[in-house]
C-alpha cells in the first residue's frame, strides 16, 4: 500500500454553493443544459473545474432518468466463451448492432453456476436481459423474473411471460440425423452438456419399451490407423463398450441406464437429442443402439478427445451426427489420426454452418445466429420486428463431402 487515501469525491451540493446557484441548476447544467442560462452554466463549469468534480456519478444519473441506456446479456458460460467459442461471438455480434443501432451499452453478465450468479445478476444496471440458452432449473431466471425487466431467452428455457426466441432444434436434429444416419450400422452422436452438472459421458441411449433389439452388429475389432500418427490415440473404453460386460443399454439387473434424450434439462440438448432419436428411428433402430458421447462444453479440444471412443473399440461407430460444427471438426482431427476416410469409414455431420464448415466438406445445419441475436436484441429493447416480417427462426440443411458416401 501507498499509505495514500481514496481521494473523497466532490458533491454536486459543494458546487452549487461555490457557483451561487442551486442544486438544481447544477444538475441541469449537466443533464438538461438548454434550461440553464449561459451565464449560469459558465459559473457551474468554472466552480467544477476549480473544485475537481467530474460531473453526476452515472448511476445516479440512470436512477434519475428512470433507465441505463444498457442492455444485459446473460452468458451462462465462463466470461472468454464469448470471444472464443465461433457462434457466441456470432450471437453477441448481432446484439451489439442493435445497440448500436439504438445508441445502447451492452453489458456481459456471466453466469457459471455460482451462489453469486443470482445476486450478479440482480445487482446488474441494465434496461433489459438476453439470456443466452441455460437450463430449466437455472436460478437466473426466476432472478431476472423478479426484475420486472423485459427479457428475452434464446434458445431456452421456454417461460411464461419471458419473451423465446429459438429454431426448431427438433425438426432440424432430425433432418441432419435422416443424413448422416443414412445407411449406418453403429450410429452415435456428439452431446452438447445434458444439465448444469456438465459431466462429460459416454453412454447408449435409454432403451424404449419392450426387450432390447438385436443390435444388428458385429463387434469390430479396434481400428488402428492406416499410417502411425505423431502422437497415438489412446481411447478409455467405457463399460458399454466393454466385449466382457452386459449388453449395451442394460445393467445387472436389467434396468436402462443410458442417455434419456427428455431427462436434459438444457432445451437446446434434449431438442437435438429427440430429433436425432427420430430420424435412427426412421430406419427401423431403437434409440438404445445410439451412442452418445456427452461434452461438458462446446470445445473441438474437448470432442476430439471423446471422439476417440466413439471411434474405437467393438463399437466404433460409422456414422455420428455433432450439435456443433465445432465438435464435428474434433471428431474429424481423431478420425484422420485413426486413418479413417470421411465418408467412407466414417459419415459426419455438424451444426451452424461455421466458416469452418465448407473447407471440411462438412455437413450442416444453416441458421443465422447473428440474426437470431439480432431479434433478442430489438424485442428486449422493445423494437420487434416490422408488421409482415417473418418470426420465424429459418434453418436448413447443407449436404456436403461429410455424409456422401462413395
Amino acid at each position: 500500500m501507498s499509505g495514500r487515501t481514496a481521494r473523497r469525491r466532490v458533491t454536486m451540493a459543494e458546487v452549487a454553493r461555490a457557483a451561487g446557484v442551486s442544486v438544481m441548476t447544477v444538475s441541469y447544467a449537466y443533464g438538461q443544459p438548454g434550461r440553464v442560462s449561459d451565464e449560469a452554466r459558465a459559473r457551474v463549469r468554472e466552480a467544477a473545474e476549480r473544485l475537481g468534480y467530474p460531473g453526476p456519478h452515472p448511476g445516479a444519473r440512470s436512477l434519475r432518468r428512470g433507465h441505463t441506456g444498457t442492455l444485459g446479456v446473460v452468458l451462462g458460460e465462463h466470461l472468454t466463451y464469448a470471444f472464443d467459442d465461433p457462434q457466441a461471438t456470432r450471437f453477441l455480434s448481432g446484439v451489439a448492432q442493435v445497440c448500436a443501432d439504438h445508441g445502447m451499452a451492452l453489458t456481459l453478465v456471466p453466469v457459471t453456476g455460482a451462489p453469486s450468479d443470482v445476486d450478479r445478476v440482480t445487482e446488474a444496471a441494465v434496461d433489459a436481459f438476453v439470456v443466452w440458452t441455460t437450463a430449466d432449473d437455472d436460478p437466473v431466471i426466476d432472478a431476472i423474473t423478479a426484475t420486472g425487466l423485459p427479457a428475452v431467452i434464446h434458445g431456452g428455457p421456454h417461460r411464461d411471460g419471458l419473451f423465446f426466441v429459438a429454431a426448431d432444434d427438433r425438426a432440424a436434429a432430425a433432418a441432419v440425423g435422416r443424413e448422416v444416419f443414412a445407411g449406418a450400422r453403429r450410429p452415435g452422436v456428439l452431446s452438447f452438456p445434458l444439465d448444469r452438472d456438465r459431466i462429460s459421458q459416454v453412454a447408449f441411449g435409454t432403451a424404449g419399451p419392450g426387450p432390447l433389439p438385436d443390435l444388428g452388429r458385429t463387434p469390430t475389432p479396434d481400428r488402428v490407423p492406416a499410417t502411425a500418427p505423431s502422437a497415438p490415440v489412446r481411447a478409455s473404453v467405457p463399460a458399454a463398450l466393454d466385449p466382457n460386460a452386459e449388453p449395451p443399454g442394460t445393467t445387472a439387473a436389467g434396468a436402462s441406464p443410458g442417455i434419456d434424450p427428455d431427462a436434459s434439462t438444457f432445451r437446446v440438448t434434449r431438442q437435438r437429442l429427440r430429433g436425432y432419436r427420430d430420424a435412427w428411428a426412421e430406419t427401423g433402430g431403437d434409440w438404445s443402439q445410439v451412442l452418445v458421447a456427452v461434452c461438458s462444453t462446446n470445445s473441438a479440444h474437448e470432442a476430439e478427445a471423446i471422439a476417440a471412443e466413439l471411434l474405437t473399440g467393438p463399437y466404433a461407430c460409422d456414422a455420428i451426427a455433432a450439435m456443433s460444427d465445432e465438435l464435428a471438426l474434433g471428431a474429424l482431427r481423431t478420425a484422420a489420426r485413426l486413418g479413417l476416410s470421411v465418408p467412407g469409414d466414417l459419415t459426419l455431420s455438424g451444426w451452424d454452418d461455421s466458416d469452418a464448415a465448407t473447407p471440411a466438406g462438412l455437413t450442416t445445419i444453416a441458421q443465422s445466429l447473428r440474426d437470431q441475436g439480432a431479434r433478442c436484441a430489438r424485442t428486449a429493447l422493445g423494437h420487434p420486428a416490422p408488421a409482415g416480417q417473418s418470426t420465424d427462426i429459418s434453418w436448413h440443411l447443407i449436404s456436403r463431402t461429410s455424409t456422401r458416401r462413395p
